[in-house]
């Protein structure tokens, strides 16, 4: 982000902080909804699934490609439990699909690598299928 825009944003944080009690007192008994200003600074620092993780290359500790980021399984929790990574295929046809622990994911220069990987040993673990 921009300096210039951190400070906007800082701004903004700091006009929200200021109007979240009279929101809060304007209607009895409901949630909130939106993040709070005390949390905000955590979303700013965060990552942006579709800009910094969906369609990332995968890399092993080589420098070998192995797949792709293709989605992100979020519990109802609301936890990120496991990446779904494409592996093979031409184009996406014929893409072999895996659900890799996030755990196992490590950044790296604006690419994933999970060690130990091969692309044989991608194509060897089950094919991950969404539920209807």
């Amino acid at each position: 982000m921009k300096p210039s825009a951190l400070g906007s944003v800082t701004l903004l944080v700091a006009l929200l902080g200021a109007a979240t009690p009279a929101a809060h007192a304007q209607v009895a008994g409901t949630t909130s909804i939106g993040v709070a200003p005390a949390d905000y600074q955590v979303v700013l620092l965060g990552w942006s699934a579709r800009k910094q993780i969906i369609g990332h290359d995968v890399y092993n500790e080589s420098g070998e490609k192995v797949g792709k980021v293709e989605d992100l399984i979020v519990t109802p929790e609301s936890a990120v439990s496991a990446a779904i990574l494409g592996a093979g295929g031409f184009v996406g046809l014929k893409r072999h699909h895996v659900a890799v622990p996030v755990t196992q994911l490590f950044a790296r220069a604006g690419d994933f690598v999970l060690p130990g990987a091969t692309k044989a040993a991608i194509k060897s673990l089950p094919p991950f299928q969404y539920e209807d």
